[in-house]
């Protein structure tokens, strides 16, 4: 007995001098069991998961069903494979002789949270490619947003240049631009384009003759920079309406009209690609922190449940 005042006394817990209250080798056992058990049930669920997708658009399990079928396979591969690997920690523990019982349960608690604790580890570093996809795409998907419109003039001016330089130089181009580029070309019924050295038809200020290729290279730079400003100069519009107009044997001023109507439809389908980027980015950016935030609901969950499997195997171990 020992005092602690006047006339108090308290028990004093104590075990075998020397011995350690951890077994390690029962913590990496149950750690080894649940990391294992862990990614069966993960690839097992993948497998699970691609059956379901279907490239049809009328079949297959929808993204929201997927989305609760993954958060569910997730929590229960945490309860089982940390049950598991507490259960192992706590079963196969060392005897305590002479210890109070609430430390043995304080015991049992720890080894099944240590026994988590590692095997979660080894399930990170073996799944490290995995994990950082899921950190990462919300960090890209911020990025995205953050780049907006930007980003998307970029992209779509670099695939209308690439667009532009192979259609000069072996008419194969098929970016963004090659289809609204083409229709300021179109002859309307009936029209035939005038014959070459028609003053008379041409007004002198009009380009010379030149090849499609070359035509089309330079109305697709025109209109990248236009679109890349904002608004196409009076100047440019000018210049491409009298392309048109030789190409296709119209007047100035319906040329002129065509290469507006053409611009304003290729401007809006530019915003709308990127209206489409944004809100793909924001929803991927979404469902990124739901699953980050799942994903450690479902290990907080496997590590109470890991310790309390503990002391479960703790006690059946000390019958």
């Amino acid at each position: 007995m020992a005092q602690y005042g006047i006339n108090s006394p308290v028990d004093v817990i104590e075990g075998p001098r020397g011995e350690s209250g951890v077994s390690w080798g029962a913590i990496f056992a149950g750690a080894a069991g649940a990391a294992s058990l862990s990614l069966v049930l993960l690839l097992l669920g993948t497998g699970l998961g691609m059956s379901a997708v279907s490239p049809w658009a009328s079949r297959g399990a929808s993204a929201g069903a997927i989305g609760i079928a993954t958060i569910l396979w997730l929590s229960f591969t945490q309860l089982a494979a940390s049950g598991l690997g507490g259960y192992l920690a706590g079963r196969l523990r060392t005897k305590w002789a002479g210890i109070h019982t609430d430390e043995v349960y304080f015991r049992d608690t720890a080894h099944g949270f240590l026994a988590w604790a590692v095997a979660t580890l080894l399930t990170a570093a073996l799944l490290s490619s995995a994990v950082g996809s899921v950190l990462g795409a919300g960090a890209q998907a911020g990025a995205t947003v953050a780049g907006g419109a930007a980003s998307a003039a970029t992209v779509a001016g670099a695939a209308g240049a690439g667009s532009a330089a192979s259609q000069s130089g072996s008419d194969s181009g098929a970016g963004p631009m090659s289809y609204f580029v083409d229709s300021l070309f179109r002859q309307d019924a009936g029209a035939t384009p005038p014959p070459a050295g028609d003053a008379g038809t041409l007004a002198v200020s009009q380009p010379p003759a030149r090849d499609a290729a070359g035509a089309n290279a330079e109305v697709t730079r025109i209109f990248l920079n236009s679109i890349r400003t904002g608004a196409l100069p009076p100047e440019d519009g000018k210049y491409v309406g009298q392309v048109v107009a030789q190409r296709t044997g119209m007047s100035q001023q319906d040329a002129e009209k065509r290469v507006n109507e053409v611009y304003a439809k290729a401007q809006a389908a530019l915003r709308d690609v990127q209206a489409k980027a944004k809100e793909a980015a924001d929803t991927a950016r979404k469902a990124s922190a739901y699953a980050a935030m799942w994903l450690v609901v479902s290990l907080l969950v496997g590590a109470f449940f890991a310790s309390l499997a503990a002391t479960y195997g703790g006690r059946r171990r000390d019958l």
